[in-house]
């Protein structure tokens, strides 16, 4: 599998595309703010054909370069409805404006084609397969994304910004909850295995096995089952 990633933008967003090998088919996940250049670019270098573009929730950041992307590739978005508004609406969905000189740059709406994501969906695109967990906390209609595990590659798991390396995505912007976000680490994150690969909204990649054992967060829900908690915290990304 090939899996292309790259910060984008003025919130260093990161923006995957992924296909079974160069010269196949492959799948977008989150264009964000300024990613079209860095999406054309890594298409042209490894001859890529994209099929869709797959959103993990709707926040600005993550979705600014839905419309020309599609646009340019005349393929569907997906999307968890409850975060579907957030395409036409960003500063609905901050509670604030962003921005006026930074609005000025982007396309806001909906592409042509939309697709509405559900929990434990399995999308099948471009020659992958997809599970998909609705994990809200962040948003209402965060969701990751996880590939299977194979004798030759661990599983992989976008996650958004439900997890990161050593912190969790915020929960104070309408939409946020943190006892969904706590309940959605428990159910979505804690069952998976160790080596399962994790790429996540922002920031580097990580592991669950190494999150399972640092992350201060996924050590309170593990402690919580068990029948403790763990009142450690470090501070939460995205946007």
């Amino acid at each position: 599998m090939l899996i292309a990633g790259f910060p984008a933008g003025a919130w260093g967003t990161n923006c995957y595309v992924v296909a079974p090998a160069a010269g196949e088919e492959c799948v977008i996940i989150d264009p964000g703010h300024q990613a079209a250049q860095g999406v054309e670019e890594t298409l042209r270098k490894h001859r890529l054909k994209p099929v869709a573009v797959v959103l993990t929730h709707g926040h600005i950041d993550h979705v600014a370069s839905v419309v020309p992307v599609c646009g340019a590739h005349d393929v569907p978005a997906w999307i968890h409805p409850a975060d579907r508004y957030m395409m036409s609406d960003p500063e609905k969905a901050l509670g604030r404006s962003i921005g006026m000189p930074l609005m000025g740059e982007l396309t806001v709406g909906e592409p042509d084609d939309v697709h509405e994501l559900t929990d434990g969906a399995a999308l099948k695109l471009a020659g992958l397969d997809f599970s998909v967990a609705h994990a809200p906390g962040h948003t209402k209609g965060s969701v990751t994304f996880r590939t299977p595990e194979t004798t030759e590659i661990p599983s992989v798991l976008f996650s958004g910004d439900l997890l990161f390396a050593g912190s969790i995505g915020r929960t104070d912007l309408p939409g946020g909850d943190m006892d969904e976000m706590l309940a959605s680490l428990t159910r979505v994150v804690l069952p998976l295995d160790n080596s399962t690969v994790v790429l996540s909204g922002h920031g580097p990649q990580t592991t669950i096995g190494q999150e399972r054992a640092t992350n201060p967060y996924l050590r309170q829900v593990a402690a919580s089952r068990q029948g403790s908690r763990s009142e450690t915290r470090a501070p939460r990304r995205g946007m």
